[in-house]
């Protein structure tokens, strides 16, 4: 029977989604991007010994290292295709091919040099504690352009004169509003021309109806993998808004952002740190200070590794917010969990887990929808003792120390969820199996 899996991040993003999806793709015939840009960054850790390489993916499906696997970057993806034909010219270099795979849907929305202009323009203006924190790589203004009408698609490329019009009304607007209001250098129009086309002739291969692409494939019995960018509490509609990205990082973008109908989705997996990270401005009741040697958070930040795969900014800590997680099942549906990094734990005699917050001299049990009420939300803590015994690289939930499970089992209460996969580790093997979502 066939099966297709939605994997999305449950927290704030970075919670090792790209380990997971790599994972799971042994089960499935296609892995499919459905959001986002290149402001998503995933990681992978493939071989062992002197076989060990590490790819940190941007645009490309988590998928491609499995060499018999179709990459879909679909509708719901804005692309900058200077930045995916390095991606490409990178992983064909070390030895995977990757072009003959990709399917990339026309229908993309374009993050072209002016969007990137217009990013870092706008948060430098904005006054310190206004600042998103934005990657500053076109994102957001590349969806304002999609949603106000005026944006440039992969299917204009194909088409000199109407992508040349289109530009130069679009490239007008933006560049009075640079040079005028954020003082700003203009972007060149016959350079961005171009190069813009040169760009589409070197994916015009690769460009598919991926909604057809991926009905075919269903018809034909194949297992599809939705992959998830980003995290649920930055969805553009249900995260901490305005600190948020700018597309809707949902489960249910899965299947407005590849062209399929929701039946074709049949199980979701949420990903979630055993505790919280957050980069880049915002609300997060649960959070710790990082700078204190010695302290919880300090080790969650050093033993973690807690820096942006694209931003490489120091993310911040906290302890486990079971409230925040309980928003992210109802946004998604959740149908499991996978929780990652739970060796980073190890060795704190105590652990706190937020239960619910304060608000106002009310005790709530959900996060807040927006960040103003989420930022006013004092934590309400639940303590469990912690462990001394390592748990990195353990495959059997029965070899866990027996804190470690009574830890994992309270989340799974608190989260009203089953935890499926336990990861213990960057590489594939490092996982706990409980329930696979594919069968």
């Amino acid at each position: 029977m066939v099966r297709n899996v939605v994997v999305v991040g449950a927290q704030w993003g970075d919670e090792g989604k790209g380990k997971i999806i790599d994972w799971l793709t042994d089960n499935a015939a296609g892995v499919v991007r459905f959001q986002g840009g290149h402001n998503a960054g995933h990681t992978l850790v493939v071989g062992y010994g002197a076989a060990r390489r590490e790819y940190k993916l941007n645009l490309v499906p988590s998928g491609v290292v499995h060499p018999d696997v179709q990459c879909y970057i679909g509708n719901g993806v804005v692309l900058d295709i200077r930045h995916l034909r390095k991606e490409i010219d990178a992983l064909e270099a070390g030895g995977i091919e990757v072009q003959s795979r990709l399917k990339i849907s026309p229908g993309c929305p374009l993050v072209l040099p002016y969007h990137a202009a217009l990013d870092q323009a706008r948060e430098a203006k904005r006054a310190r504690e206004a600042k998103i924190g934005t990657t500053g790589k076109g994102i957001g203004p590349a969806y304002e352009d999609k949603v106000a009408r005026r944006g440039l698609r992969v299917y204009d490329l194909f088409d000199r004169k109407r992508f040349a019009d289109k530009l130069a009304e679009v490239l007008a607007y933006h560049n009075f509003t640079l040079t005028r209001y954020l003082d700003a250098k203009a972007v060149d129009y016959s350079e961005t021309l171009q190069q813009a086309l040169d760009d589409g002739e070197r994916i015009k291969p690769m460009v598919t109806d991926v909604s057809a692409a991926l009905h075919a494939a269903n018809q034909s019995g194949q297992n599809l993998l939705f992959e998830g960018a980003q995290g649920a509490l930055l969805d553009i509609d249900h995260g901490t808004y305005p600190f948020v990205t700018s597309s809707n990082c949902v489960a249910g973008q899965a299947a407005a952002g590849s062209g399929i109908g929701p039946g074709m989705l049949h199980y979701v997996l949420g990903i979630t740190k055993a505790y919280c990270t957050r980069v880049g401005g915002g609300p997060f009741p649960s959070e710790l200070d990082i700078e204190t040697e010695g302290t919880p958070g300090r080790q969650m930040s050093e033993k973690g590794r807690e820096f942006g795969t694209v931003t490489g900014r120091a993310r911040r800590c906290g302890w486990f917010d079971a409230a925040l997680l309980r928003r992210s099942v109802l946004i998604n549906g959740l149908s499991g969990l996978c929780i990652t990094k739970l060796d980073v734990l190890d060795g704190l005699e105590r652990l706190d887990i937020c239960v619910g917050y304060q608000l106002d001299g009310k005790r709530i049990d959900l996060l807040p929808i927006g960040a103003d009420e989420a930022a006013r939300c004092e934590p309400v803590f639940e303590t469990l003792p912690g462990w001394s015994e390592r748990t990195d690289g353990v495959k059997r939930w029965e070899e866990l120390p027996q804190n470690a499970r009574a830890y994992l089992t309270r989340l799974e209460q608190l989260c009203q969820t089953p935890i499926a996969i336990i990861s213990t580790g960057p590489e594939r093997a490092e996982t706990i199996l409980r329930q696979h979502p594919f069968n």
